[in-house]
Order: structure tokens, then C-alpha cells, then sequence
């Protein structure tokens, strides 16, 4: 667990998110921790799969170095400067050259054209934010949603803060992909409520082709889930021609009714939409799908409807997106 100069836990934090819905019961606070183990091609969040801090460029932000010029100014590294820019614009910050990662470009930019994924934040902290809420909580049976990048591999710093949630009465849940060590995973589901996870492909090798990792662990890990009596919501993240066939879907179905025995809260099949591309811009990664073209919203809404017919004939309680009531865990 990483510690600051006073020797205070901390996690590192992409975003903070108040008044969710989406993800568990009730108005949420979701937190979003930093690092994930997967490189699922599919993915809008890629500002959470390095598990440090970085450098986002937003070219179009800046207001160009003839009228500024504070974040080359600020750089320490003066003539060797990793900022580049074109047409008297920033075009980007080259982390892999001689930045030494102060992030005092970030600080100075006026205009928000450079920015740092990855906010270092304590327990007090994130708890003073998450209590502004507490009567919305109260109210609607909502609470706190931890999710990434990866909850687990900052699960020490996890398990400290929903520790305190607990204290203080407040609902709790994890979304994570389970792509995780068993014991790290049960020390966080001591201080868990409720646990949101995917299925994305039950033939390993496809997992693999599509998320970088095969799913062994995970569904082992969502077995036992459930044998540990943890309320769980199922995902689906269907993504045409990868794992939306019928028999991917029967697999999946044959898994949540003979291996988990359908003790699940909900199966949420959710819609692919092309999302997060300025950011996969801003940190110079190309993004995986780009020349992937989706269909129209007609077709996969169908889609998803025919998919959650055949769940529900497993006896699966599957609905299509993740808005749908789901019982309070």
C-alpha cells in the first residue's frame, strides 16, 4: 500500500463521480481507482489501465505558446523539454523522453490543454466527499461505488475505505473484474455490500484475444462469489461480432444456472458504444476498435432483447442495460 510523506495510506484516483445511478442501487458516489490488469479492446476508460499517474494532452485547449507558454516555462528540463508542440500549439507531452514527471505543466496550463490522470487521495479525504451525500444515500438506498481501472489492485486501500463507509453506515459496493487474487478479494468483501462483475467471453481464448487475459480466474472467482453468500450483479458488455452469438450466450447461461446455481441479484447485458476516444487522443494510445463500425441502434437493440429472451429461459433474471431496479443487496 503506497503512503505519503507522512505515512498516511493512499490510493490513486481517475475520477470521483457524485449522483450516479448506474452502477448499484440508490444515487451513488463512484470512485474510479487507477491500474487495471486487462486491455479489454472495448474499452472508454483508458485513463485507468496504467497504475501511475500520467499526462492527458488536450491539443485543441490550448490558446498556443505565443499568447502563453506557461507549461514551457514551468518545465524543468528547459532546452530538453519533453513538450512538444506544432504550429505554435501543444501537440503533446512525450512522458518517455526526459519528462521527469513533475506534472508542473499540468499545474500552470490556464486553459486545462494538460492534465494529470491520477489524483493521490487518504481515507479522510475521500470520506469528507462521500459524506456530502449521506442524505441522498439515506433516502434512496444508494451509497458508494468503488470501480477502475481495477478495484484490486489497490484492494489494501480499498478495504481501509469502505472499512470506514461501514462505520458510518453507508452502502457499499465494487464493480471489478474479479481478475484477482482469492484472498485479496475476500479481505475487500469483508466491508462489501454488493458486487458488480463481467462476463465478457466464456471461451478463454477469445477472453484472451479480446481482454488480454483468459477468464479462468475470473469465473472461478465469481464461484466463489456466490458460495460466500455475496449479493453479485452480472454484466454483459455485448459487443457485436465478438460475444454476442447465441452460443456464446448459451454458454454463459449454462455457466450462471449449473455453476452459480442463478444466484444472482441480476444479468445486465449492456450496449456497445463508441466512448472515450479524445481521451485514448489526449494519452497518444490509438484506440483498438477505431475502425470498428457499430450497427445501427435499431439492430443491437434488438439485439440485446433476443439475448435477454434467451437468459430468461435459463430461469437467468436478465434485463437489457444497467438502469433496471435490481434488488437493494
Amino acid at each position: 500500500m503506497k503512503l505519503t510523506k507522512d505515512g498516511e495510506p493512499y490510493g490513486l484516483i481517475t475520477n470521483i463521480q457524485r449522483y450516479t445511478i448506474h452502477d448499484g442501487p440508490g444515487i451513488r458516489t463512484e470512485i474510479f481507482f487507477k491500474g487495471c490488469p486487462l486491455r479489454c479492446l472495448w474499452c472508454s476508460n483508458p485513463e485507468g489501465l496504467s497504475p501511475s499517474r500520467e499526462i492527458g494532452v488536450y491539443p485543441a485547449k490550448c490558446i498556443g505558446n505565443s499568447k502563453c507558454s506557461f507549461c514551457i516555462k514551468a518545465c524543468p528540463e528547459k532546452e530538453n523539454s519533453p513538450i512538444r508542440t506544432c504550429d505554435d500549439h501543444l501537440l503533446k507531452v512525450d512522458e518517455n523522453a526526459e519528462c521527469a514527471e513533475c506534472f508542473k505543466c499540468a499545474d500552470e496550463c490556464p486553459a486545462n490543454a494538460i492534465m494529470i490522470w491520477g489524483k493521490r487521495y487518504t481515507i479522510p479525504e475521500l470520506v469528507k466527499i462521500i459524506l456530502k451525500d449521506r442524505n441522498f444515500y439515506l433516502k434512496t438506498g444508494g451509497g458508494v461505488t468503488l470501480s477502475g481501472g481495477e478495484v484490486m489492485l489497490q484492494w489494501e486501500f480499498a478495504k481501509l475505505l469502505l472499512k470506514e463507509c461501514n462505520a458510518n453506515s453507508i452502502n457499499t459496493c465494487i464493480e471489478s473484474s474479479l481478475h484477482c487474487a482469492r484472498e485479496h478479494m475476500e479481505q475487500v468483501y469483508e466491508y462489501t455490500d454488493l458486487i458488480i462483475t463481467d462476463i465478457k467471453h466464456m471461451d478463454t481464448s477469445k477472453h484472451r484475444e479480446y481482454t488480454g487475459v483468459g477468464n479462468e480466474l475470473i469465473l472461478s472467482n465469481i464461484k466463489r462469489t456466490v458460495e460466500l453468500k455475496k449479493p453479485v450483479v452480472l454484466r454483459i458488455p455485448v459487443i457485436p461480432d465478438h460475444n454476442n452469438s447465441e452460443e456464446n450466450i448459451r454458454a454463459t447461461a449454462e455457466f450462471i444456472k449449473n455453476e452459480l446455481n442463478n444466484n444472482i441479484l441480476q444479468l445486465q447485458l449492456l450496449p456497445y458504444r463508441k466512448m472515450g476516444t479524445e481521451k485514448y487522443e489526449s494519452l497518444c494510445i490509438p484506440y483498438p476498435m477505431d475502425d470498428f463500425i457499430p450497427p445501427e441502434r435499431a439492430a443491437w437493440e434488438k439485439n440485446l432483447l433476443d439475448l435477454t429472451e434467451i437468459l430468461k429461459k435459463y430461469g437467468i433474471p436478465a434485463v437489457a442495460g444497467s438502469t433496471s431496479k435490481m434488488i437493494r443487496a
